[in-house]
Parts: C-alpha cells; structure tokens; sequence
C-alpha cells in the first residue's frame, strides 16, 4: 500500500490556497473598482478599508487570543523604522490600486516584472548590494521585456502604467527599507505582526489623500455602500496574508519565487476569462515570457548567493575556529588554578556573547529572503 506524505501534501495544499487567494484578491480588487462592474472607483478608500480591518484583526489575534507574540518595539524603533515602512507600503497599496482603473489585470502582471530592477535599483542605491554585471545584465532582459510588452498592448495607457510603475517602486523602497532599518535593528516581523504594527499607520497615512482626492467624489456621486462586499472583499485579503504566513513556515525561498511565477501565469490567463476587454497580443506574451526569463535568472542568482553565505567552512577555517575554541576553553577555566579571576572570566563571557548574537542573527537572512518575494498585504 502506497503511504502518502502528509507533510508534503499539507505544504502543497498550502501553495495552492496561496495562489488562488492571491490570485483572487487581485481580480476581487479590479471587479471591485472597475467602473464596468462594481463600480467603486475609490482606490483610496478601498486601501483603507483592508488596513484598518486587518490591523483590528491582527490586534485581536495578538493582544487579545494571543496567537502570536508582539515584537519587542520601542517608540524609537517605531518613529524612525516603521513609520517610514508604513508610508511607502501606503503608497504602493494607493498606486496600485489605482492602476486598476485604468489598464487591465494582464498588463498589470507583466508590468510587475520590473519588481525586480526596482528593488536592484534601490538596494544599490541605499547600499544594501552592489552593481553586479550578471545581475544587471538580468534587468536589461526584464526592462526590455517589459518595453515589447507594453508596445504590444492594445488599451495603453499612460496615466495607469506611472501609476502602477510608481508603487512598484514604492514597493521596492519599502522591502529595502525593511532590511535597512528593521533588521539591522533585530526585529523580524511575520505577515501578522506586520499588520499590527504597519496597517494602522498607513491607515493615518492614507487619510490625508483620501480626504483631498476622494471625499469630495463620494459625496457628489451616488454610490451605495454594499457590506458584504466589502467585508469579503476585506476578509479575502486577510486570509492571503495567513496563507502567507503558512507557505513561509513550510516551504523555501525556490519554491515561494516558482509558486509566485506560477500565480502570474494563472492571473494573466483569467484576467482575460472574467475581464474579456482584457485582450492579450503575441506581442504581448513574447515581451513578458523574455522579461520572465530574466526574473528567473535574478530568481536563481539570488537564491545561489544565499546559499554560497550557507556553505560549511574549509578545512583551515574549522582548525582556527577549533583552535580558538579551545584557546577560549582555557582561558575560561585557567581562572579556577590562578587567583586572576576576573580578566579569563571576562574574555570567556565575550566570546560566548558574540557568538550567540551571530547564531540569533542567521535565520534573519533567510527571512529577508522569503519575505522579500512580493509580500502584499492587500493587493
């Protein structure tokens, strides 16, 4: 009799629950604000609504049934680190939303390639890596990519492609901000943390363009305010959050980034069932399939790096660190047949201290490695 493996089919049961849930946020959001259907076009307002819904449930499930364990956080650490998170991840969420309204799921998605070149181009520039020939090399691939992509797009639009190239961008900003100004801090926030402490200050952030651009349209146009949609619409991008939470726990970094190419091909192929003025060229399909082979490549020299940080130590390393382990032993224990108690002590307690923090520092890589694959909270 066959055994089945539970693990690994839970862990892909996982995956598939993500790429459906992400998959139909996406489409929920465009039904949601197209004018041709629901007809809410206050991106605005919809972002609001999935902060300020996510960030209450997240503080029921931390402070209240205590699922999970708030994070050490300091007012400094808050005002200098998560405020400026929390206003770029803000203006990823309006920009992108907004896109929605004027150009389609499909080209969307394949303008997301760029995700890649704008998250290289910020980290170069706020010093966290460094130009590299083959990585650059990648970006000119996708960039060009992109470019035969949108030429081959029948319903271009100016207006919707800055907007969603800006919070690309925005986005980008935001992941580097995170390893710049979190992790160098300690502090590792998962999907639900990081609505406990991010989506009720992008809710403030949002409130001043909500006011400025989109209450005055809400009271001037008769718009009936459906709860149920809204609340599922709501409770969708909730659940893809958890849904990311699972996959990270149970999966790597290959497998995140191939599930995420997997879930564009799928978005790109219903977005054209649901939306039929989604119309898709040749054109189209041959810019983003040359931009996915350079996403690909940047995908696999990523992971290859990380993995080089990972290999075990030469031969020559390993009788160093042996050697200065047992240089270390003695000096803790000499004090016990010498009466200088203090100076062996102390240098033993040191070395112990930073090996410790070096050991606490390690699973912080392969954090910003899962969490740096487009963890969207409610797009």
């Amino acid at each position: 009799m066959m055994m089945v493996n539970k693990p690994l089919v839970l862990t892909y049961l996982y995956l598939l629950i993500y790429v459906l849930l992400s998959s139909g946020v996406i489409l929920y959001n465009k039904w949601v604000l197209s004018p041709k259907y629901f007809n809410f076009p206050f991106p605005i307002t919809l972002t609001m609504i999935h902060m300020g819904f996510s960030g209450a449930v997240a503080f029921f499930l931390i402070r209240v049934f205590k699922v999970v364990s708030p994070v050490k956080m300091t007012l400094e650490i808050y005002i200098t680190c998560v405020v400026p998170i929390s206003a770029f991840f803000a203006a990823s969420l309006w920009f992108g939303n907004t896109a929605y309204l004027y150009i389609s799921v499909a080209f969307i998605q394949m303008l997301k390639a760029l995700m890649p070149v704008a998250t290289f181009i910020m980290a170069v520039m706020c010093g966290t890596d460094k130009g590299r020939c083959d990585v650059f090399s990648n970006m000119l691939l996708v960039s060009v990519g992109v470019v035969i992509s949108s030429y081959g797009e029948i319903h271009f639009n100016g207006v919707g492609t800055l907007y969603q190239v800006t919070g690309i961008f925005a986005e980008a900003l935001r992941l580097v901000l995170t390893q710049v100004l979190l992790q160098k801090k300690g502090l590792t926030l998962n999907p639900i943390t990081s609505l406990y402490y991010i989506a009720p200050c992008s809710f403030v952030f949002l409130c001043a363009p909500w006011y400025v651009l989109e209450k005055p349209g809400m009271e001037v146009s008769q718009i009936q305010f459906n709860f149920w949609i809204f609340f599922s619409n709501a409770l969708c991008a909730l659940a893809l959050n958890f849904s990311i939470f699972l996959v990270i726990g149970r999966t790597g970094a290959v497998t995140i980034r191939v599930a995420g190419v997997l879930k564009d091909w799928i978005l790109i192929a219903l977005s054209t069932v649901i939306f039929p003025e989604s119309t898709i060229t040749g054109l189209n399909i041959i810019g983003y399939a040359i931009a996915l082979c350079g996403v690909v490549m940047y995908n696999y020299l990523k992971v290859k790096d990380v993995r080089a940080s990972q290999l075990p130590e030469s031969i020559p390393d390993r009788m160093t660190k042996d050697w200065k382990f047992e240089k270390k032993s003695s000096d803790i224990f000499t004090p016990k047949n010498s009466s200088d108690n203090n100076g062996g002590g102390g240098g033993g307690n040191m070395n112990s201290s930073s090996d410790t923090k070096v050991d606490e520092e390690a699973p912080l890589i392969s954090s910003r490695l899962l969490h740096g694959g487009r963890t969207q909270l409610s797009k």
